[in-house]
C-alpha cells in the first residue's frame, strides 16, 4: 500500500469532512445530510487510498478504514464543537464512517 496516498487520501477526507459540517453549520439542508455525506466521502477516501493497488484484504481494509475514519472523526469533532451534533454522535459516526471507509477501501484495491 502506498503511504502517500493513504495520506493524501486522509487529508482529503478531513478537508471535505471540514467543510461539509461548517457547511451544514449555516445551511440545515446540509446538515440533513451529515449521515449519508460523511458515510459517503469516509467510503470515496478508502477507495481513493487503494484505487488500483496491489494490497492484501487486510491492507487494503485497514488502509480504507484508517483514511475513512480519521476525516469524519474530526469532522465529527467540529460538528461537536459548534453545538450541531451531540457528542455521542462522535463514537456512532465515526464508526459507521470507519466501516465505510474499510468496504471502500476493498472496492479500490487491484486484486492479485
Amino acid at each position: 500500500m502506498n503511504n502517500a496516498r493513504l495520506i493524501n487520501a486522509t487529508l482529503i477526507a478531513t478537508i471535505a469532512q471540514i467543510a461539509m459540517v461548517v457547511t451544514g453549520h449555516f445551511v440545515p439542508a446540509v446538515a440533513g445530510l451529515f449521515a449519508i455525506g460523511g458515510m459517503g466521502i469516509s467510503a470515496l477516501a478508502g477507495w481513493f487510498a487503494l484505487k488500483g493497488q496491489a494490497a492484501s484484504i487486510s491492507a487494503a481494509a485497514g488502509g480504507g478504514a484508517l483514511a475513512g475514519g480519521i476525516g469524519a472523526a474530526i469532522g465529527i469533532g467540529v460538528s461537536v464543537a459548534m453545538g450541531d451534533v451531540p457528542a455521542s454522535l462522535l463514537v456512532m459516526g465515526t464508526g459507521a464512517s470507519t466501516v465505510t471507509g474499510l468496504i471502500g477501501g476493498l472496492l479500490g484495491r487491484r486484486r492479485g
